[in-house]
């Protein structure tokens, strides 16, 4: 979806919409090939053939809205027919076509989307996600329709099969979970969440589960290098409770998504904030040290003390969106100093000559592991 035209909350905007149907491209001018005594062709023409205009200009429509702001990835907070009819709400997840709406009633409402939001056109592989801001129509005791998307502050995404994917909406913290052993740390994980959570301005938070299976000091190294960037990291055990009320004293009036590959205990954890979630848990296969999908969709969770934590679904590969390879190093901490000392302005910090960066790595001022995963996204963003 694109706004062609904004003046602020409540003005006309022009939108794109998606092509629901394309009628086939005539072969040739008929009026020309009339002209030409060529009648035969005027007989063996398609009659179905479509004669009215075509093109971007017969997908567009004007309706109520406003620019959204930059964290918006929807590009329009769209506003259409507001009236006392509608109430507020959160959304809680997405399944499908349906969500859960957490009415400002505090009634849990299944709601559709209005299909004029379903056919905007964009990026999203959808147009609604769990931690939008709605405005829905209560069409039954609970039921209703999500009439319009609110502009988000903030969202966590990533690249799916070539879309954007919001994996939440409007959040504060990213907590990143991994764990200390079964299965074993994914530093480069971790480094691109860092990354996602520097480009959307979301404060990171680095959580090691699972310390009850090895020595802390195994992890001084690594915990030290993001510890000096300025990145907080907690260690924990949703076995033993360590950790587990600061944890809790963190996220308490926050909203906050939890995010990590499967099996390091990201849903342990909330249970261990909140005892009465009772959410599901899987166990690590001992063949490959890799955890089972236990939750299938985000889903924002409501905490008895106050704000909201977002279980995500486990993943093992995070593919960054919306992020070229001039901007990687500008979004890492211990690069982004040296970035500009190049002697070539369009430096990569990859195969260049007097590279800042690099003589940074070889000064000991940028951790090697860091560089490291510095390339490995670097060869993963090339083309």
């Amino acid at each position: 979806m694109s706004a062609k035209k904004s003046s602020g909350d409540g003005r006309k905007v022009r939108a794109e919409f998606r092509k629901k149907h394309q009628g086939r491209v005539r072969e040739s001018d008929l009026t020309r090939r009339f002209q030409q005594g060529d009648t035969d062709a005027l007989e063996d023409a398609v009659k179905e053939e479509r004669v009215s205009g075509k093109g971007d200009l017969t997908r567009h429509r004007t309706i109520m809205g406003s620019a959204s702001n930059p964290g918006d990835s929807a590009g329009l907070a769209v506003h259409l027919d507001v009236d006392a009819a509608q109430i507020g709400g959160r959304v809680l997840s997405v399944h499908g076509l349906q969500s859960r709406v957490r009415g400002e009633d505090g009634v849990i409402y299944e709601c559709t989307v209005r299909q004029l939001l379903k056919s905007l056109t964009t990026d999203q592989r959808h147009v609604v996600v769990a931690g939008d801001h709605v405005a829905i129509r209560v069409g039954g005791p609970k039921t209703g329709t999500i009439e319009r998307i609110k502009p988000r502050t903030s969202e966590l995404s990533r690249t799916s099969k070539g879309r954007q994917h919001v994996i939440v909406a409007n959040v504060d913290y990213l907590l990143i979970v991994a764990s200390a052993a079964e299965p074993g740390l994914k530093p480069n994980l971790i480094d691109r969440f860092l990354l996602t959570a520097e480009q959307f301005r979301i404060q990171p938070i680095i959580c090691i589960n699972k310390m009850d299976l090895i020595s802390p000091a195994e992890f001084q190294p690594i915990m030290g290098v993001y510890a000096q960037l300025g990145y907080r990291v907690l260690l924990t055990s949703a076995e033993t409770g360590q950790g587990v009320p600061f944890l809790k004293a963190l996220v308490k009036d926050s909203q906050t998504v939890v995010a990590g590959q499967s099996g390091v205990g990201k849903s342990s954890l909330l249970n261990a904030l909140e005892p009465d979630l009772a959410l599901r848990i899987g166990k690590v296969s001992a063949e490959n040290s890799k955890g089972k999908h236990t939750t299938t969709a985000s889903q924002l969770i409501p905490l008895a003390e106050g704000g909201y934590v977002v279980d995500t679904p486990g993943i093992r590969q995070f593919q960054l969106w919306d992020i070229t390879v001039r901007e990687v190093g500008g979004l890492m901490r211990d690069l982004r100093p040296f970035v500009n000392a190049c002697r070539y302005p369009d430096c990569i910090h990859f195969n260049e000559d007097e590279c800042a960066v690099k003589d940074a790595v070889a000064d000991g001022h940028i951790d090697a592991r860091r560089y490291d995963a510095y390339c490995q996204i670097i060869e993963d963003l090339q083309p």
